[in-house]
């Protein structure tokens, strides 16, 4: 997986394979753990900070850091703030939400899945003086003829070094294609992809100082009743982010 992401920016790689390789004895990944986690995406609260005026996302937050060698620990509760530059529909401003329950934050599939990428990003990068982790629980909600936008500033970078993208679940809906363009800086040259994290557990990882990424607008299959996709996303920078 490192390699890959050395090599060409991002590693996609199906659910079966994120249990084999991150959780083999299936004790995280599987089961009552990853029900409750699963079921978790179920209590997630409005964003009131979209400025398009979208009510589609639903959303909690939680900050991690670690000094290097040390274990990722949940930090104090604090607000997430990306620049204008690279979230020119919302960034510019701090953004407070509702925060992870502490038994998510605390559980072995969190645990499993941030210690897994925390591997990953070292191999493909420098370790880290102090990792400054963030984690997104995400569920856009599609309606009948109101589409929700998993990435409604379009193909963006985060202002991180690595990203985790993980599906949690769709449900009754169309779209949500994961797009991917890599800058060619590093072996491979400049060029665009598209798939679609279809299953639970399929992830994206990725070097977001390289790659742009977005997704499409998701729609409902059945127009007679609402669709959600959920997904949880893991922001490993080597410092806070800069308040401009």
């Amino acid at each position: 997986m490192a390699e890959a992401i050395r090599q060409s920016g991002y590693v996609f790689l199906p659910g079966h394979e994120v249990t084999r390789l991150l959780d083999p004895a299936g004790e995280a990944l599987a089961g009552a753990p990853w029900k409750e986690f699963v079921a978790s995406w179920n209590d997630l609260r409005p964003d009131a900070h979209m400025a398009d005026g979208g009510r589609y996302r639903l959303r909690r937050h939680a900050v991690f850091g670690a000094a290097q060698g040390e274990p990722l620990l949940r930090g104090p509760h604090q607000p997430h703030y990306q620049t204008l530059h690279n979230n020119p529909l919302n960034g510019g401003h701090e953004r407070w939400f509702e925060p992870v329950e502490p038994g998510i934050a605390e559980g072995a599939p969190l645990s499993r899945l941030l210690s897994g990428a925390r591997a990953v990003f070292e191999l493909a990068g420098a370790a880290a003086p102090r990792w400054h982790v963030e984690m997104h629980q995400f569920r856009i909600e599609a309606r009948p003829n109101a589409a929700g936008k998993p990435t409604p500033e379009g193909m963006h970078r985060d202002g991180v070094d690595f990203v985790l993208v993980t599906l949690i679940g769709r449900e009754n809906v169309a779209g949500g294609v994961t797009g991917i363009r890599v800058d060619g800086r590093g072996s491979s040259p400049p060029g665009e992809t598209s798939f679609t994290l279809e299953n639970p557990l399929d992830t994206v990882l990725l070097d977001d100082r390289r790659v742009w990424h977005g997704v499409t607008p998701v729609v409902p299959i059945d127009p007679s009743r609402p669709g959600h996709r959920d997904v949880l996303v893991l922001t490993f920078a080597q410092r806070a982010p800069h308040r401009e």
